[in-house]
């Protein structure tokens, strides 16, 4: 495990959040937005949206149907929009508008589970956090870096608990950083690039071509 997050070290040597934000309310929304989505798409509507609703109030207090329009693009807008404005509400109404330091804090707001408030604490507040979205899961499971890897239905506080008790708090929030960047990049859901893998001479669940030798199992 150690040896191969080496090589993703050397590989993704500057890791970084994908979402754009100036301060941890622009990153709090802008994580909630990109369920079901992508980061690139969140980051064209949330200029606009950040522009005009600067606070959890100004935003608590929004017309819906103009966040509606700002942020139609990525799907699921009315949705989207009920949620950011109860996020707001509460944010305004429990916090005074500040956005909490903490995880019992942050998922005690509406909407704002584990991965959202690790997204926040590691980003916005340097706070040790570990993310486990899609690619953290597939990419973990296909490296058999946990022992659920077999299950079709991981649990994403499970593997938090198992990977980040392997690595140091100061690494988790690069840490899954380069999962992240590794399975966009080449460990893809459908069709993996093991060809072009760094990772390929150790990882377990590497099938080299037919014809070719391996000394994998």
């Amino acid at each position: 495990m150690h040896d191969e997050y080496d090589i993703l070290r050397q590989v993704i040597p500057a890791p970084a959040c994908a979402l754009h934000f100036s301060n941890p309310l622009e990153l709090l929304i802008a994580t909630v937005l990109s369920a079901q989505t992508t980061d690139k798409r969140v980051n064209t509507v949330t200029p606009e949206l950040f522009a005009t609703f600067p606070t959890a109030r100004d935003l608590a207090a929004a017309n819906p149907a103009q966040v509606e329009d700002i942020i139609h693009p990525l799907g699921f807008y009315r949705s989207k929009t009920q949620h950011l404005i109860g996020l707001a509400t509460a944010l305004d109404e429990r916090f005074g508008g500040v956005v909490p330091r903490t995880m019992d804090g942050l998922t005690s707001l509406p909407g704002v589970g584990r991965k959202t408030a690790n997204v926040v604490l590691g980003n916005a507040f340097d706070i040790p956090g570990f993310p486990v979205d899609t690619h953290v899961m597939r990419v973990t499971g296909r490296l058999r870096w946990r022992s659920d890897w077999r299950s079709a239905h991981p649990d994403p506080v499970k593997i938090e608990k198992e990977i980040t008790a392997c690595f140091p708090p100061e690494e988790w929030t690069n840490l899954s950083h380069r999962l992240i960047l590794f399975g966009r990049a080449t460990c893809h859901a459908r069709t993996p690039d093991c060809a072009n893998c760094p990772l390929s001479d150790t990882c377990p669940s590497y099938a080299p071509p037919a014809g070719k030798s391996t000394s994998k199992h």
